[in-house]
């Protein structure tokens, strides 16, 4: 029996509020968590009172009280990896949870297979409403083992630190630590000096983490905060960091995965939220982005995927003022889509008209979509809303460069998905070519009643999967067209339904849903709550 093998370690600052759940989570683990040693980052409030409760109530509990505040994550890790007195460590921050079971699910790996680290899933869960997003799950399928990360270069994609077990050992005798200081995005770099020192890494597909996202609350994560030009300095220069690491640890595809990591996801991320930024921002963004881009491995970006590479060229090719940013922030969604109009040709497919003139910009030509499997085709399909007690739905699917009608469009199958459950309603068309080549048709009719939950509000996002003659199907995003409105309609046996088909705040159709007459109130309670923050 593993008892007593595992220090977690907890950092906290300010947070009376929740770091007690924390610990308690922590504590929950069972026989095989020898301590919780909690690093209290000076806290000016009562975090320190609690702590000495908590510790007197339980001696597992070890409170590490740092005299001056470190402005970041990494300086108290490393005091808490200091403070262990177990051979197994995990960390927690003081505002997310460990799942029951999530220690014991990694020891079990990691001892099974003699490893050095062992790494589970990470699930967000968007506070307060509840929704759960798994973090990087195509790493965490199955269990599996690698001796290194160099054959398995996905893994970089997992940039967290406390979603794994280490052996202490391990750390110490490489002198992994994390940055400390005021350092921004100290996981990055902590995660690369992990992989880049040749670990013997467990893969586990439990959820061993909650990371709770908090919105509206004032103390938004550092990942959240994208809205500031200084939180995207800070990235680039971790991820400069990391590129550093790569290199001097002679991991070459390491380096290489790390920068074509960097353009698919990095870039990706910010880009689609770029058109919502302020000029200023947007400019400062592109420089930085640029400099930093330039340096990278032809390779790297070789080894991208097409929207990728596409992303790039327009982000080296173009100045801020002549870039699309809309249609790039497009092209940066997860699936990328890459609206019409389209130049150039079949032949030669480029991403934009460009002058003729000797000094004019270079064409971007969108190399790999003649060959681009049917998956990674940045294919647009938009509906259109018309809304009575059925919700017609009227798709347009662009014809792209001749790829669309080379697969041969089929069915349509619409799916609205609940944003807090799992439910469901389906719904299929078929695709009929439009007029003059420009795209293909089909429409589909949505039973509004069906998505009725009564006297509540219910919100259902679109999305359509693409069957083709030829090829697997494909699921999309659909984006919001027209007919955006509130209509209110009457439903079965008489009731009244209020609909507000709407675009979310990056453009795809979702419908909102209010049943009888106490959902309609909890509409206007919401409206009246809003008019009156303003």
């Amino acid at each position: 029996m593993n008892h007593g093998v595992v220090t977690v370690v907890v950092i906290t600052y300010n947070d009376a509020e929740r770091v007690s759940e924390a610990v308690a989570s922590a504590l929950a683990q069972g026989d095989a968590v020898g301590e919780v040693v909690v690093v209290d980052d000076a806290s000016t409030d009562g975090t320190p009172h609690l702590l000495g409760q908590l510790a007197a109530a339980d001696p597992r509990v070890r409170v590490v009280h740092r005299a001056s505040n470190s402005g970041g994550c990494g300086t108290p890790r490393n005091d808490g990896i200091d403070a262990a007195r177990f051979p197994w460590l995990v960390f927690l921050d003081s505002d997310d949870v460990l799942p029951p079971k999530a220690v014991d699910a990694l020891l079990t790996v990691a001892l099974r297979h003699d490893a050095d680290v062992a790494a589970g899933l990470c699930v967000r869960r968007e506070l307060p409403g509840g929704r759960e997003i798994p973090w990087q799950e195509q790493l965490f399928t199955v269990e599996s083992v690698h001796d290194g990360v160099a054959r398995r270069p996905q893994t970089l994609w997992d940039t967290l630190s406390v979603n794994k077990i280490y052996r202490r050992e391990f750390l110490l005798s490489r002198r992994i630590r994390f940055p400390d200081g005021a350092a921004h995005y100290e996981d990055f770099v902590f995660t690369a000096r992990v992989y880049a020192a040749r670990p013997r890494l467990a893969v586990t597909p439990e959820t061993v983490y909650i990371w709770h996202v908090r919105y509206g609350t004032g103390r938004a994560s550092i990942s959240l905060r994208r809205d500031r030009i200084q939180n995207w300095r800070d990235r680039v220069s971790a991820h400069q960091h990391v590129l550093e690491i790569m290199r001097d640890s002679g991991e070459r595809d390491l380096l290489i995965a790390a920068q074509t990591k960097f353009l698919e996801f990095d870039l990706a991320v910010y880009l689609n939220e770029l058109p919502q930024r302020a000029p200023e921002y947007q400019d400062i963004w592109w420089r930085i982005s640029r400099e930093h881009v330039r340096a990278f491995e032809e390779e790297a970006v070789c080894r991208a995927t097409p929207a990728a590479r596409w992303r790039t060229a327009v982000l080296l090719g173009r100045e801020r003022q002549a870039a699309d940013l809309r249609r790039l922030a497009e092209l940066a969604a997860d699936p990328p889509r890459l609206t019409p109009p389209y130049a150039g040709d079949v032949r030669r497919p480029l991403w934009d008209e460009v002058r003729s003139a000797p000094d004019g910009p270079d064409e971007i030509v969108l190399d790999g979509l003649a060959d681009a499997p049917i998956a990674q085709l940045p294919l647009y399909v938009s509906a259109d809303v018309n809304a009575g007690r059925r919700l017609l739905l009227e798709l347009r699917l662009a014809e792209l460069y001749g790829r669309t009608a080379h697969v041969g469009p089929e069915r349509a199958t619409v799916e609205l998905r609940h944003r807090m459950t799992d439910a469901a309603h389906r719904c299929e068309g078929v695709w009929e070519a439009g007029p003059d080549g420009e795209g293909w048709r089909a429409v589909v009719t949505v039973d509004a009643a069906a998505l009725c939950e009564h006297g509540t509000i219910t919100t259902w996002d679109a999305w359509v999967t693409l069957s083709f003659r030829d090829g697997e199907p494909v699921t999309r995003p659909l984006r919001a067209g027209s007919g955006l409105r509130r209509l209110v309609r009457v439903g079965r046996r008489g009731r009244v339904l209020l609909l507000q088909p709407y675009a979310t705040t990056s453009g795809c159709l979702a419908v909102r849903v209010a049943d009888g007459l106490v959902g309609m109130r909890a509409v206007v309670a919401g409206r009246l709550a809003r008019h009156n923050r303003r």
